[in-house]
Protein backbone atom coordinates (compact mmCIF):
# COMPACT_ATOMS: atom_id res chain seq x y z
CA UNK A 1 0.00 0.00 0.00
CA UNK A 2 1.44 3.60 -1.15
CA UNK A 3 2.30 5.63 1.54
CA UNK A 4 0.44 8.98 2.50
CA UNK A 5 2.59 12.38 1.63
CA UNK A 6 3.38 13.70 4.89
CA UNK A 7 3.74 16.91 3.13
CA UNK A 8 1.81 18.07 -0.01
CA UNK A 9 2.31 20.90 -1.94
CA UNK A 10 -0.34 22.41 -4.59
CA UNK A 11 -0.04 24.70 -6.85
CA UNK A 12 2.14 27.14 -4.01
CA UNK A 13 3.00 30.71 -5.65
CA UNK A 14 5.01 33.22 -4.13
CA UNK A 15 5.96 36.56 -5.36
CA UNK A 16 7.83 39.91 -3.77
CA UNK A 17 6.51 43.54 -4.72
CA UNK A 18 9.89 45.44 -4.34
CA UNK A 19 8.12 48.47 -6.23
CA UNK A 20 9.16 50.13 -3.23
CA UNK A 21 7.25 53.87 -2.00
CA UNK A 22 4.19 55.24 -3.61
CA UNK A 23 7.07 58.06 -5.40
CA UNK A 24 9.09 55.06 -6.50
CA UNK A 25 6.01 53.52 -8.94
CA UNK A 26 5.67 56.24 -10.96
CA UNK A 27 6.39 56.38 -14.29
CA UNK A 28 6.11 58.90 -17.30
CA UNK A 29 5.38 57.09 -20.80
CA UNK A 30 3.86 58.05 -23.46
CA UNK A 31 3.85 61.85 -21.99
CA UNK A 32 1.50 60.62 -19.38
CA UNK A 33 2.22 59.70 -15.48
CA UNK A 34 1.55 56.00 -14.32
CA UNK A 35 1.76 53.76 -11.70
CA UNK A 36 3.48 50.55 -12.26
CA UNK A 37 4.61 48.20 -9.69
CA UNK A 38 7.64 45.93 -10.28
CA UNK A 39 7.03 42.42 -8.84
CA UNK A 40 9.29 38.93 -8.61
CA UNK A 41 7.86 35.97 -9.63
CA UNK A 42 9.89 33.84 -7.37
CA UNK A 43 7.63 30.38 -7.35
CA UNK A 44 4.93 29.96 -9.62
CA UNK A 45 2.31 27.45 -9.49
CA UNK A 46 4.58 24.22 -7.90
CA UNK A 47 3.11 21.18 -6.67
CA UNK A 48 4.92 17.65 -5.12
CA UNK A 49 4.30 15.48 -2.51
CA UNK A 50 6.72 14.38 -0.08
CA UNK A 51 6.71 11.10 2.01
CA UNK A 52 7.48 10.15 5.75
CA UNK A 53 11.29 8.98 5.58
CA UNK A 54 12.05 10.33 1.79
CA UNK A 55 14.49 12.90 0.94
CA UNK A 56 13.39 14.86 -1.87
CA UNK A 57 15.52 17.07 -3.08
CA UNK A 58 15.05 20.81 -5.05
CA UNK A 59 17.89 21.39 -7.58
CA UNK A 60 18.53 23.97 -9.92
CA UNK A 61 20.27 27.17 -11.16
CA UNK A 62 20.83 30.15 -8.50
CA UNK A 63 17.88 32.35 -8.47
CA UNK A 64 15.28 29.51 -9.86
CA UNK A 65 13.02 29.89 -6.34
CA UNK A 66 14.51 26.82 -4.57
CA UNK A 67 14.68 28.38 -1.16
CA UNK A 68 12.11 30.56 -1.70
CA UNK A 69 10.00 27.00 -2.20
CA UNK A 70 11.69 25.70 1.26
CA UNK A 71 10.85 29.04 3.16
CA UNK A 72 7.22 29.10 1.66
CA UNK A 73 6.77 25.05 2.77
CA UNK A 74 7.91 25.97 6.26
CA UNK A 75 6.13 29.01 6.47
CA UNK A 76 8.88 31.69 6.98
CA UNK A 77 7.13 32.99 3.81
CA UNK A 78 3.33 33.12 3.45
CA UNK A 79 2.32 32.28 0.32
CA UNK A 80 0.14 33.84 -2.09
CA UNK A 81 -1.78 31.23 -3.33
CA UNK A 82 -1.70 27.63 -3.18
CA UNK A 83 -1.85 25.31 -0.54
CA UNK A 84 0.51 23.70 1.77
CA UNK A 85 -0.15 20.56 3.60
CA UNK A 86 1.01 18.88 6.80
CA UNK A 87 -0.60 15.44 7.55
CA UNK A 88 -3.48 16.08 5.41
CA UNK A 89 -4.13 19.61 6.97
CA UNK A 90 -3.59 22.71 5.32
CA UNK A 91 -1.19 24.74 7.23
CA UNK A 92 -0.52 27.83 4.81
CA UNK A 93 -2.75 29.71 6.03
CA UNK A 94 -2.91 29.49 9.97
CA UNK A 95 -1.65 32.36 12.23
CA UNK A 96 1.70 32.18 14.34
CA UNK A 97 -0.31 30.48 17.29
CA UNK A 98 -1.75 28.02 15.24
CA UNK A 99 1.61 27.03 13.52
CA UNK A 100 3.17 26.44 17.05
CA UNK A 101 2.63 22.91 17.05
CA UNK A 102 3.70 22.37 13.81
CA UNK A 103 7.30 24.46 14.27
CA UNK A 104 8.41 21.26 16.87
CA UNK A 105 7.18 19.10 13.68
CA UNK A 106 8.95 21.31 11.16
CA UNK A 107 12.43 22.49 11.27
CA UNK A 108 14.85 24.31 9.02
CA UNK A 109 18.65 23.99 8.94
CA UNK A 110 20.16 26.96 6.79
CA UNK A 111 22.66 27.56 4.39
CA UNK A 112 25.39 29.92 6.29
CA UNK A 113 25.97 28.64 9.57
CA UNK A 114 28.36 31.73 10.28
CA UNK A 115 25.22 33.75 10.40
CA UNK A 116 22.31 31.39 11.40
CA UNK A 117 23.87 31.34 14.87
CA UNK A 118 23.53 34.40 17.31
CA UNK A 119 26.91 35.46 18.19
CA UNK A 120 26.24 36.26 21.72
CA UNK A 121 24.72 33.24 22.76
CA UNK A 122 26.50 30.76 23.87
CA UNK A 123 26.06 27.24 22.43
CA UNK A 124 23.88 25.94 25.60
CA UNK A 125 21.61 28.81 24.74
CA UNK A 126 21.16 28.19 21.34
CA UNK A 127 20.57 24.62 21.81
CA UNK A 128 18.23 25.39 25.23
CA UNK A 129 15.93 28.66 23.73
CA UNK A 130 14.10 25.98 21.33
CA UNK A 131 13.63 23.33 23.70
CA UNK A 132 12.27 26.01 26.69
CA UNK A 133 9.82 27.70 24.35
CA UNK A 134 8.59 24.48 22.94
CA UNK A 135 8.39 22.67 26.49
CA UNK A 136 7.17 25.90 28.49
CA UNK A 137 6.96 23.38 31.76
CA UNK A 138 10.65 21.41 31.11
CA UNK A 139 13.22 22.01 34.07
CA UNK A 140 15.97 23.40 33.65
CA UNK A 141 17.72 19.65 34.33
CA UNK A 142 15.68 17.81 32.18
CA UNK A 143 16.53 20.66 28.93
CA UNK A 144 19.74 20.56 29.66
CA UNK A 145 20.14 17.23 29.68
CA UNK A 146 18.33 17.31 26.43
CA UNK A 147 20.85 19.80 25.16
CA UNK A 148 23.69 17.22 26.23
CA UNK A 149 21.65 14.60 24.35
CA UNK A 150 21.56 16.46 21.11
CA UNK A 151 25.02 17.69 21.24
CA UNK A 152 26.04 13.97 21.42
CA UNK A 153 24.03 12.67 18.25
CA UNK A 154 25.94 15.67 16.15
CA UNK A 155 29.05 14.97 17.34
CA UNK A 156 29.93 18.02 18.90
CA UNK A 157 31.36 17.43 22.49
CA UNK A 158 29.04 18.87 25.46
CA UNK A 159 32.04 20.12 27.23
CA UNK A 160 32.08 22.82 24.86
CA UNK A 161 28.26 24.37 25.30
CA UNK A 162 29.72 27.62 27.34
CA UNK A 163 31.57 28.79 24.32
CA UNK A 164 30.37 30.82 21.51
CA UNK A 165 29.86 30.38 17.57
CA UNK A 166 32.96 31.90 16.85
CA UNK A 167 35.02 29.13 18.84
CA UNK A 168 33.98 26.67 16.23
CA UNK A 169 34.89 25.69 12.52
CA UNK A 170 32.40 26.04 10.05
CA UNK A 171 31.41 21.76 10.12
CA UNK A 172 31.15 22.44 14.03
CA UNK A 173 28.77 25.48 13.91
CA UNK A 174 26.69 23.30 11.32
CA UNK A 175 26.50 20.34 13.45
CA UNK A 176 25.38 22.73 16.16
CA UNK A 177 22.61 24.06 13.81
CA UNK A 178 21.39 20.56 13.01
CA UNK A 179 21.40 20.07 16.62
CA UNK A 180 19.24 23.09 17.51
CA UNK A 181 16.93 21.37 14.60
CA UNK A 182 16.61 18.32 16.24
CA UNK A 183 16.37 19.71 19.85
CA UNK A 184 12.31 19.44 19.54
CA UNK A 185 12.34 15.95 17.82
CA UNK A 186 10.81 17.34 14.54
CA UNK A 187 9.75 14.82 11.64
CA UNK A 188 10.17 17.13 9.07
CA UNK A 189 13.54 19.41 8.45
CA UNK A 190 14.51 21.45 5.16
CA UNK A 191 17.98 21.43 4.66
CA UNK A 192 18.94 25.40 2.23
CA UNK A 193 22.44 23.86 1.12
CA UNK A 194 23.35 23.11 4.14
CA UNK A 195 26.86 22.25 2.41
CA UNK A 196 27.19 24.87 0.47
CA UNK A 197 29.42 27.15 2.94
CA UNK A 198 31.42 24.74 4.21
CA UNK A 199 35.00 22.57 2.69
CA UNK A 200 34.79 19.75 0.33
CA UNK A 201 36.30 17.56 3.16
CA UNK A 202 33.86 18.58 5.76
CA UNK A 203 30.55 18.20 3.12
CA UNK A 204 30.62 14.37 3.19
CA UNK A 205 31.09 14.65 7.12
CA UNK A 206 27.58 16.18 7.55
CA UNK A 207 26.12 14.65 4.44
CA UNK A 208 26.87 11.11 6.65
CA UNK A 209 25.93 12.97 9.68
CA UNK A 210 22.31 13.73 8.33
CA UNK A 211 21.59 9.91 6.39
CA UNK A 212 22.45 8.91 10.08
CA UNK A 213 20.13 10.95 11.67
CA UNK A 214 17.43 9.95 9.43
CA UNK A 215 17.90 6.35 10.04
CA UNK A 216 17.83 6.45 13.76
CA UNK A 217 14.94 8.83 14.10
CA UNK A 218 12.92 8.61 11.07
CA UNK A 219 13.35 11.70 9.33
CA UNK A 220 11.66 13.12 6.39
CA UNK A 221 14.23 15.84 4.21
CA UNK A 222 13.42 18.67 1.70
CA UNK A 223 16.89 19.19 0.53
CA UNK A 224 17.91 22.33 -1.29
CA UNK A 225 21.25 22.06 -3.41
CA UNK A 226 22.73 22.87 -6.60
CA UNK A 227 25.21 19.85 -5.97
CA UNK A 228 23.55 17.47 -8.16
CA UNK A 229 26.66 14.76 -7.23
CA UNK A 230 25.50 15.29 -3.63
CA UNK A 231 21.69 14.85 -4.74
CA UNK A 232 21.78 11.77 -6.30
CA UNK A 233 23.85 10.36 -3.32
CA UNK A 234 21.40 11.61 -0.83
CA UNK A 235 17.86 11.48 -2.55
CA UNK A 236 14.49 9.45 -2.55
CA UNK A 237 13.50 12.09 -5.58
CA UNK A 238 14.56 14.86 -7.26
CA UNK A 239 12.27 18.13 -8.33
CA UNK A 240 13.80 20.53 -10.78
CA UNK A 241 13.26 24.10 -10.79
CA UNK A 242 13.84 26.58 -13.92
CA UNK A 243 12.85 30.37 -13.14
CA UNK A 244 10.71 29.67 -10.46
CA UNK A 245 8.76 26.59 -12.09
CA UNK A 246 8.93 22.52 -11.82
CA UNK A 247 10.22 21.31 -14.90
CA UNK A 248 10.45 17.61 -13.88
CA UNK A 249 10.24 15.84 -10.74
CA UNK A 250 11.35 11.85 -10.36
CA UNK A 251 12.74 9.30 -8.62
CA UNK A 252 16.52 9.61 -7.88
CA UNK A 253 17.69 6.57 -9.85
CA UNK A 254 14.97 7.75 -13.22
CA UNK A 255 15.79 10.86 -13.35
CA UNK A 256 20.13 10.41 -13.74
CA UNK A 257 19.71 7.42 -15.76
CA UNK A 258 16.58 9.03 -18.25
CA UNK A 259 15.83 11.96 -18.16
CA UNK A 260 13.36 13.47 -20.11
CA UNK A 261 13.00 17.37 -19.43
CA UNK A 262 15.63 19.12 -21.86
CA UNK A 263 16.48 21.59 -18.85
CA UNK A 264 17.30 18.57 -16.67
CA UNK A 265 19.45 16.94 -18.98
CA UNK A 266 21.66 19.94 -19.34
CA UNK A 267 22.04 19.85 -15.85
CA UNK A 268 23.00 16.48 -15.46
CA UNK A 269 25.44 16.51 -18.62
CA UNK A 270 27.54 19.22 -16.39
CA UNK A 271 28.36 16.83 -14.11
CA UNK A 272 31.84 16.19 -14.29
CA UNK A 273 32.99 12.71 -14.63
CA UNK A 274 36.12 11.27 -14.26
CA UNK A 275 37.78 9.06 -16.98
CA UNK A 276 35.47 10.81 -19.76
CA UNK A 277 37.09 13.01 -21.97
CA UNK A 278 34.65 13.14 -24.65
CA UNK A 279 31.88 13.87 -22.36
CA UNK A 280 28.11 15.08 -24.31
CA UNK A 281 27.80 18.05 -22.75
CA UNK A 282 24.50 20.03 -23.55
CA UNK A 283 25.65 23.25 -23.70
CA UNK A 284 22.69 25.87 -23.71
CA UNK A 285 22.57 29.11 -25.20
CA UNK A 286 20.89 32.67 -24.19
CA UNK A 287 20.69 33.99 -21.05
CA UNK A 288 18.36 33.28 -18.39
CA UNK A 289 15.20 35.56 -18.21
CA UNK A 290 14.46 38.17 -15.05
CA UNK A 291 11.56 36.64 -12.43
CA UNK A 292 10.26 40.12 -12.97
CA UNK A 293 9.12 39.67 -16.57
CA UNK A 294 8.98 35.98 -17.07
CA UNK A 295 8.91 34.89 -20.74
CA UNK A 296 5.77 34.19 -22.29
CA UNK A 297 4.59 30.30 -22.61
CA UNK A 298 7.87 27.45 -21.53
CA UNK A 299 9.87 29.71 -19.40
CA UNK A 300 12.69 27.70 -20.50
CA UNK A 301 11.44 28.44 -24.34
CA UNK A 302 13.88 31.07 -24.92
CA UNK A 303 17.04 28.38 -24.31
CA UNK A 304 16.00 24.71 -25.53
CA UNK A 305 16.54 23.41 -29.04
CA UNK A 306 13.52 22.08 -29.09
CA UNK A 307 11.12 24.60 -28.89
CA UNK A 308 8.47 25.56 -31.53
CA UNK A 309 5.43 27.97 -31.92
CA UNK A 310 3.70 26.03 -28.83
CA UNK A 311 6.38 26.18 -26.53
CA UNK A 312 6.26 30.19 -27.27
CA UNK A 313 3.13 30.44 -26.32
CA UNK A 314 1.48 27.92 -24.09
CA UNK A 315 2.80 26.73 -20.66
CA UNK A 316 3.49 23.50 -20.28
CA UNK A 317 1.50 21.55 -17.47
CA UNK A 318 2.93 18.25 -15.76
CA UNK A 319 2.38 15.21 -17.55
CA UNK A 320 2.59 11.76 -15.76
CA UNK A 321 4.97 9.46 -17.91
CA UNK A 322 4.72 5.39 -18.14
CA UNK A 323 7.64 5.34 -15.24
CA UNK A 324 6.16 7.62 -13.19
CA UNK A 325 7.83 10.99 -13.60
CA UNK A 326 6.61 14.60 -14.34
CA UNK A 327 7.69 16.61 -16.97
CA UNK A 328 6.18 19.82 -17.57
CA UNK A 329 7.32 19.87 -21.57
CA UNK A 330 5.59 20.28 -24.95
CA UNK A 331 8.15 18.38 -26.71
CA UNK A 332 8.28 15.23 -24.38
CA UNK A 333 4.43 15.20 -24.35
CA UNK A 334 3.95 15.05 -28.42
CA UNK A 335 6.96 12.72 -27.98
CA UNK A 336 8.93 15.22 -30.47
CA UNK A 337 12.03 14.47 -27.67
CA UNK A 338 12.65 10.90 -27.45
CA UNK A 339 13.65 9.26 -24.29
Amino acid sequence: MEKEPLLSIKNVVKHFDISGGFLEQIRFRNGRFSREQTVVRAVNNVSFDIKKGETVSVVGESGCGKSTLARSVIRLYPPNSGQVLYEGKRIDNLDNNAMKPYRTKMQMVFQDPYSSLNPRMSVFETLEEPIRFHNPGISRSDAADRVTEVMKQVGVDPDWRTRFPHEFSGGQRQRISIARALAVDPEFIVADEPIAALDVSIQAQILNLMMDLQDEHGLTYMFISHDLSVVEHISTNVAVMYLGTLCEFAETETLYSNPRHPYTRALLSAIPKLGKKDMDHVKLTGDVPTPIQLPPGCVFHGRCPYADERCRTEIPRLTVLDDGSRVACHGVEEDRISP
